[in-house]
């Protein structure tokens, strides 16, 4: 199979040329292989490969054969390193397949290696001192936004169609933005973490993929919903699939537009320009759209006070974990700087304002409810930037506490936090490109559980404005 072939096609229409014999799923390997050569040595996406178990897929599952890659955090897969993006983690041999994991190989997935995440996902781009920085497909010199920056600079050039990422603060909506992709957060409850973790981060963060079409996010999320006995939360799947849903038409929508972020940061003038083009096609497709400036209940400072209490504690055991199992001490030494000034910020967090952080969270869970009473969908650019160059991110990061680190993070994308933290599905859609040539991603949100709206509204918004023939300069095709 040629590149410019293999390229061609999202997962499902590989399935499709698998069922018809056109090609063999060994044939795919070989292809994603050879993608991986030709363009990984220049945007450094994917840190490990192996041999994919191509004797054991189900050849009726929804991706049959499919070539496809996990990140370096969150899921694991039995007898292969899940190093965290970690110094103190390298070398960390996984012992069993984590509940997600077993829902890709159902899905008939053939997962052959890993993607580059920032050390232990705390951060929003992709720049680990064990591997090194992962580079824009679209310019190089550039991030491709985090912590899912590695799928989602494989995925945008071309070596898979769809790779497993993460979200707790937008890390599935950031990258997918950065590299021109459609990036799908689930509600919280319908992916399982289990059974080693009950929540990330104390449930806000999920997990699921990054794809090049709407309808390849949906099927995977029909592939690997479901939860396992004993789960913290239980959001029940519906009566239908979510790829079919990308093909019915979401009817009109109250669209709620927020111009400015919540800490009060506007958008820089390409992204400004993208969102009121996306005004007007929504309005074009019969949607009522009006502005809309949400409230998140409490203060700013507040928001990234209680989401640095949460995220900082929960980091603790994972590094006391590893270090115990590694032997090795945490220190400057086995993590980067700004990593472990938010393991001591961890350590001082104590119980009653942990408790308080918690309560934070409801508040604002409480008043993303009333918005969403009010509007079927918020829109919001998903970053009010263009993507930042290579060690920008980093800079002067030792002289930051875990709670400035966690601010400098909710600066760098200050629409994506509120999904998290209320649980609500929300999803990165490619609508546009700058005049530079960079791609930039309107952020939807929608009211918890309301997955299927976002998703009818994707299809749609692809079929108007589709951007699936759009080629980063870096592409496995042009080989």
């Amino acid at each position: 199979m040629q590149l410019l072939e293999y390229t061609s096609f999202d997962a499902l229409g590989l399935v499709q040329l698998l069922r018809k014999g056109d090609v063999s799923a060994a044939e795919l390997h070989d292809a994603a292989l050879r993608a991986c050569a030709a363009v990984n040595p220049q945007i450094n996406a994917v840190v490990e490969l192996w041999p994919a178990d191509l004797t054991a897929i189900d050849h009726a599952a929804p991706f049959a054969g499919v070539p496809f890659l996990i990140k370096d955090v969150a899921v694991t897969m039995a007898g292969r390193r899940s190093e965290y993006g970690s110094r103190l983690g390298a070398g960390h041999v996984a012992s069993a397949d984590s509940h997600l994991m077993t829902q890709f190989r159902k899905a008939g997935l053939a997962t052959f290696g890993r993607t580059s995440t920032p050390e232990m996902a705390f951060a929003t781009t992709t720049e680990p001192v064990l591997y090194g920085a992962t580079r824009n497909p679209w310019n190089v010199s550039l991030s491709a936004g985090g912590s899912s920056g590695g799928a989602a600079a494989a995925v945008a050039a071309g070596i898979v169609p769809l790779a497993h990422a993460t979200d707790a603060a937008g890390s599935i909506r950031v990258p997918a933005a950065s590299t021109g992709l459609f990036g799908f957060k689930p509600s919280r409850g319908r992916v399982s973490n289990g059974p080693a973790m009950d929540e990330i981060f104390s449930g806000l963060g999920v997990q699921l993929g990054v794809s090049r079409s709407v309808r390849d996010s949906a099927a995977l999320l029909d592939g690997v919903q479901g939860i396992m006995p004993g789960e913290p939360y239980v959001t029940s799947a519906p009566n239908f699939t979510w790829l079919s849903q990308v093909s019915v038409a979401p009817g009109k929508l109250r669209i709620g537009v927020q111009r400015a972020a919540s800490n009060g940061a506007h958008p820089v003038p390409a992204v400004d320009a993208a969102l009121q083009d996306t005004v007007r096609l929504l309005a074009s497709l019969g949607h009522h759209v009006e502005e809309v400036s949400p409230a998140l209940g409490v203060s700013w400072p507040a928001f990234v006070q209680a989401n640095a209490s949460i995220w900082c504690a929960n980091l603790v055991p994972w590094i006391d974990g590893l270090a115990h199992e590694s032997g090795r001490a945490v220190s400057l030494d086995t993590l980067e700087p700004a990593t472990l000034a938010c393991y001591r910020y961890g350590q001082t967090v104590s119980a009653v304002e942990f408790v308080a952080a918690l309560d934070v969270r409801n508040t604002v869970t409480r008043h993303a409810g009333a918005l969403f009473g009010q509007y079927d969908v918020l829109l919001t650019p998903t970053m009010p930037d263009m993507p930042w160059q290579l060690g920008r991110y980093g800079e002067k990061e030792e002289q930051l506490d875990g709670l400035g680190w966690t601010a400098r993070l909710f600066e760098h994308s200050p629409y994506t936090p509120l999904a998290n933290v209320a649980g609500l599905p929300a999803m990165s859609v490619p609508l546009a490109m700058s005049n530079e040539g960079l791609p930039i991603g309107m952020q939807f949100m929608a009211g918890y559980g309301q997955d299927g709206t976002l998703l009818r509204l994707a299809g749609q918004l692809e079929r108007a404005a589709p951007w699936g023939q759009r080629r980063p300069p870096v592409w496995a095709g042009k080989v």
